[in-house]
């Protein structure tokens, strides 16, 4: 072996791959290569202030609204898009509101905004913060 050197011989290929081989796999959540995550279960978040929610809660509020005005003419039936955020802010303003209707008014509200994909970013996120603060 005259002559031949480190330099010279060739490195092992690098798998970053998954190989399933036979039988029934069931296979959770997966994260294949260099530096991949995979997370499962429950997410929990730390109780937020009361206060902050709220405020965070009416910033997207006037978000989603200021949206619906802007993209209104890409909206299937904006009238209930509009219907529906006013039946979730009315929600929101009762001194106890009431997940089951919370969860249907963001659901309704999700489906109407689909469309268009910065009212369905901004839904998303206050669906997100009513479901957290209210168990909704």
């Amino acid at each position: 072996m005259s002559g031949s050197s480190e330099v010279d011989r060739p490195h092992p290929p690098v798998n970053n791959g998954l190989v399933i081989n036979g039988g029934t796999q069931y296979v959770g959540n997966q994260a294949i290569g260099d530096r991949a995550q995979a997370f499962s279960g429950t997410v929990a978040f730390q109780p937020q202030d009361p206060e902050q929610t709220a405020a965070r809660t009416a910033e997207l509020l006037a978000l989603v609204e200021r949206l619906l005005s802007e993209h209104r003419d890409s909206l299937s039936d904006p009238e209930a898009t509009t219907r529906e955020l006013r039946r979730l802010r009315e929600e929101l303003d009762e001194e106890e509101p009431q997940p089951t209707v919370l969860r249907r008014a963001l659901t309704r509200l999700t489906e109407f905004v689909q469309p268009v994909t910065p009212l369905a970013v901004a839904v998303g996120e206050l669906a997100q913060t009513v479901r957290g603060a209210l168990g909704a």
